[in-house]
């Protein structure tokens, strides 16, 4: 669920996403919405998640961002909307709301043709760096009165898979590739995280960590599209043509194996709440 112009193997992603989409089912509930409201999803990926936001909104709407190209071609058939659209269509019959618009927009320069009651985000804020701008950017996407409900990566997140994987991308024959990478994800604590949003205006904050152990039912899919999508990405990009496809593999398999089996993973949420004033 990018708001990154990295691009992703939006299929796959979208085939293992089952952690993501259970984390998700939690902060549509911690959103109690009336189900008349116009929701950004903030970060939409393949539209898997939208579509429980949909559910949720008989008399609303969501409006879908997220800075992958792939994703958005995705979002869009997943819900219904023909390649390149970003109108008005109705999805979901009386069980679901309206899809107001599927954009590809970096999350830091977000413009909006309308204001939102609410704004939902699950695994999406980590892959941005500067939480400052993010912050200020949905602040002023958002009504008087409406209300952030979001979930991302936090502090210690995945931390043995993080150190394992980059102690392996150092090696030969990555390191050459990838040993001066940037660090591709952001994982914030909870008072660092509450401070900022004050900062962008945000009032009634609330932010907590919580961790949940996952064990990904396809390893090898979520490893790849998922944990070491930068790193393949940036190997097939900078590697010689000629063995860029045959280095990721070798990437991916000697993670996997020392990752063990199965692939346990410490992950770590960092919850998100606040609001805005109402006038």
């Amino acid at each position: 669920m990018s708001a990154t112009p990295l691009d992703w193997d939006a299929a796959t992603y979208d085939r293992v996403a089952d952690p993501q989409e259970a984390w998700a089912r939690e902060i549509i509930a911690r959103m109690r919405l009336r189900g008349d409201e116009l929701v950004l999803d903030a970060g939409c990926g393949s539209g898997r998640v939208t579509r429980l936001l949909l559910e949720q909104l008989p008399r609303g709407g969501v409006i879908a961002v997220d800075g992958s190209p792939t994703m958005v071609a995705r979002a869009r058939e997943t819900l219904g909307l023909a390649e390149g659209a970003g109108g008005a269509s109705n999805t979901g019959g009386a069980q679901g709301g309206r899809v107001v618009a599927v954009e590809c927009q970096d999350l830091l320069e977000l413009e909006l043709s309308q204001p939102v009651d609410a704004i939902f985000s699950c695994a999406v804020f980590h892959h941005i760096h500067d939480h400052e701008r993010l912050f200020e950017r949905l602040r002023g996407a958002l009504r008087p009165g409406g209300r952030l409900v979001a979930q991302c990566g936090g502090e210690g997140n995945i931390e043995r898979f993080r150190v394992l994987s980059n102690e392996i991308a150092a090696e030969p024959p990555f390191g050459e590739y990838l040993r001066d990478m940037p660090a591709p994800w952001h994982y914030a604590g909870p008072a660092a995280t509450e401070e900022r949003l004050r900062r962008a205006g945000f009032t009634e904050v609330r932010c907590w960590l919580e961790p949940k152990p996952t064990v990904p039912a396809d390893a090898r899919g979520f490893t790849e599209s998922v944990l070491l999508n930068y790193h393949l990405n940036r190997l097939r990009a900078v590697a010689p043509p000629e063995r860029a496809g045959e280095l990721a593999e070798q990437l991916l398999d000697r993670v996997l194996a020392a990752a063990g089996e199965p692939l346990e993973l410490e992950y770590v949420r960092l919850n998100i709440e606040a609001g805005t004033a109402g006038l």
